[in-house]
This record gives C-alpha cells, structure tokens and sequence, in this order.
C-alpha cells in the first residue's frame, strides 16, 4: 500500500488547474465535496490514474466555498451543481446551492450563481430528469423548522433561479432525539422521470410526488397516488437508487442500517426484500450510508458507518433485484459517507469523513470482490466522491 499526503492549506479560492493533461482512458479527474469546519477549504479536483489506483496529491484545482457536502453532475458534464450544508452555529448559518460551469478542455470550474436554499443544511441533491430543476434536501438538524424539499429552476446557462417550491412532511416522532420533525435525506427521479422520490429520515417515508413542470412551472411537484412508501418505524429512510433497467430499486435505512429492495413500477414502489447490515447482531451507532451498483448491474456496494465502518458487497439478482451478500469489508477509517467506483470499475474511492481521508481499494470486475488497499490520501473531512466521466 502506497501512502501519500494532501496539502490541505494551499491558495485560497479558485486555483488554475496546473499541467492538466488531456484525458486519456486511464487518468480521470475526480471532484471531491467535503465540510469546512477544520482545514478543507471546499471543493477539491484530483486527477485518477486507473492504471495505478492512484490519486495525485496535488490537486489539479481548488474553490473556496463553505461546506460542499454533496455534488451533482449534469449529464453533459457542463455543469456543476453544489450544496452548501450551512445550518445555525455555522460559520455561515444560511443553506445554499452553487452552479458552477466546467471548461469542456480543461475542466476547469468557475462558478456561475449561488441562491439559498431556503432550509438549513441542505445535504443532496439531484437533477430532475429533464434537467430543469434541481431538487434540493434541506435536512435541519434541529427540530424547528425541520426539513425541506425545494425545487430550483435551472436556466439553459446554468444559473439557478430562487426556490420556487418548498414541500414539508410531517415526522414519525418515533426516535425522540432524531424524528420530532422532518429530515428530507435524499430526493431522486424515477428513469422515466415522471415522478421524484424523497427519503425522509424524520418520517420514515420515502414521499412520491409528480414531476409535472408544463402543467405548472411554479408548482412542478404534486403528491401522486399513493404519495408515500411507510417504512418500519425508526429505519430512517437515507438514499434511494434504481436499477439500470428501471424495474428495481434499493433504499439504505440509516437508523436501523438495512437496505429495502423494491419493484418500480408506474410510480410504485412494492417492497420484495430487507436486509439487514448489522446481520441480527446489536451495533452501536449504527449508520447506513451510500449505495452504488456497478455499471453492470451485478453488484451493489453499500457503506455502514457506526462502529464496525465497512463496505458490503452484494449479488444483484438479474430478475428479482434481490441481493445476496458476498463480502464485508473494512473501510480503514472512520465514517464512510460516500464511496465512488472508477471509471474503469477497476477500483472503489471511499470518503471517510472523520478519520479524514479517501481510501483506494482493488476490485475485481468480474466477482464484484473488493481487494487490497493501494492509496490511503489524507484529505480533511471528505463527503462526496464524483469522477468527471460520462454518467
């Protein structure tokens, strides 16, 4: 294993990207997305070598901006689009979304417009499927006002207009310390892009609503029938992903660290599966995190933070989505957040948020088996991991 450091204190603002060399079938530019409270100064491009298994040091560039936790890429990589998870006590205490243009050459990221959020700590977001809206999760840590789903314009050129529709839910309140009020962790679109789905940890629920912006652009959201999924009381509903086909999805249930596995169809989602992380066994502080299939459909990758840190490897079913467990393995740290496969689905990236790296791990494409560490990058409190490469 290959150890190497960051520069976590380098120029602040935006630096100009420095030797970038073209990309090639082997070297890709990663984006890293981290929170601010400590050293990261905000958004970090790297350069990947999926020969090697090896992120550069250097970065390639870096924007000053306060916590962003989370990044969503445009289909056509033009566009960059960021939550800033600001909240009370914060140094800057209001929530707000970035758009940033990428250099179709250089990849070079200059920001474009920044709004608010109009909630406090806005943790995900997503592009509707025809890419005018963005969907913004406020979260709020705190109960009063609690947590929000707001929908963005997107201009042709990028620019985000304010919020112009703002959803509440209302809370399970099962979990007194963590569900007395709504706490939207994710909202996704359905392939076909006719409804959006939102996660709500608060609630137990995952809420589905219309995406119907001709009918009223104001308003492009309406609660479909049924207009919500009800979870097991206290699971805490995290992040939600389709399959490749469409006709299968699987959600991460933070509190309760599971995974459900359901069929889609026609804004429906019934559930087939549950699986349990923890393996029936107690786990204090457990944590369901992200969750990645790889590109061809065979493999899920799911992270749970808590005490054991882990990523699990399952066997997607070709027909019923269902999932068979293969592997548990270590994350060598603390708080894996985020995860990204490579490009070449030759090596998984894994954000551990508070032992403040990323971890490079070997994967074999053909049994989906994650192998060896090779890098272990220093990087103060990573969040999100995303590769400028063709989605």
């Amino acid at each position: 294993m290959r150890m190497r450091s960051f520069w976590p204190l380098l120029m602040a603002g935006s630096v100009g990207a420095m030797g970038v060399q073209a990309e090639t079938d082997e070297r890709h530019q990663l984006l890293v997305g981290s929170y601010t409270a400590g050293q990261s100064q905000g958004i970090y491009r790297l350069q990947f070598d999926s020969r090697s298994g090896q992120l550069d040091a250097q970065p390639l560039q870096v924007i000053k901006t306060d916590n962003p936790s989370w990044l969503t890429l445009s289909k056509d990589m033009s566009r960059l689009f960021v939550v800033n998870e600001n909240g009370p006590g914060q140094k800057d205490p209001v929530g707000k979304v970035s758009s940033y243009a990428i250099d179709p050459e250089t990849h070079e990221l200059s920001l474009i417009n920044q709004v608010q959020s109009l909630g406090n700590e806005p943790t995900h977001s997503s592009l509707s499927g025809d890419g005018r809206h963005l969907l913004v999760s406020n979260y709020s840590v705190v109960e009063d006002p609690g947590g929000t789903l707001a929908a963005l314009p997107v201009g042709a050129d990028g620019k985000l207009s304010p919020v112009v529709q703002l959803s509440s839910h209302q809370p399970s309140r099962v979990n007194p310390e963590r569900q007395m009020s709504a706490h939207v962790h994710s909202a996704v679109s359905s392939p076909d892009g006719k409804y959006v789905f939102a996660s709500d940890l608060g609630a137990d629920k995952v809420f589905v609503y219309r995406y119907d912006p001709q009918a009223n652009p104001e308003l492009p959201l309406t609660a479909a029938e049924p207009a919500f999924v009800q979870l097991p009381p206290g699971s805490g509903p995290r992040h939600l992903l389709f399959s490749g086909d469409g006709k299968h999805a699987w959600l991460t249930m933070e509190m309760t660290a599971q995974v459900a596995v359901f069929d889609y169809q026609d804004g429906r989602l019934s559930r087939r599966q549950l699986v349990d992380l923890a393996a029936g066994k107690p786990q204090p502080g457990r944590a369901a995190a992200a969750l990645h299939a790889s590109k061809d459909g065979k493999f899920l990758y799911v992270s749970n933070r808590g005490t054991t840190n882990e990523v699990l490897v399952f066997a997607i079913d070709p027909a019923a989505g269902t999932l068979k467990e293969l592997q548990r393995r270590s994350v060598e740290g603390d708080h894996p957040r985020e995860f990204s496969l490579d490009p070449s689905g030759k090596f998984l990236l894994i954000a551990n948020q508070k032992s403040n790296q990323i971890v490079v791990v070997e994967r074999d494409a053909k049994t989906g088996l994650l192998g060896k560490t090779v890098q272990k990058l220093a990087m103060d409190a990573p969040s999100d991991l995303k590769f400028m490469a063709p989605q």
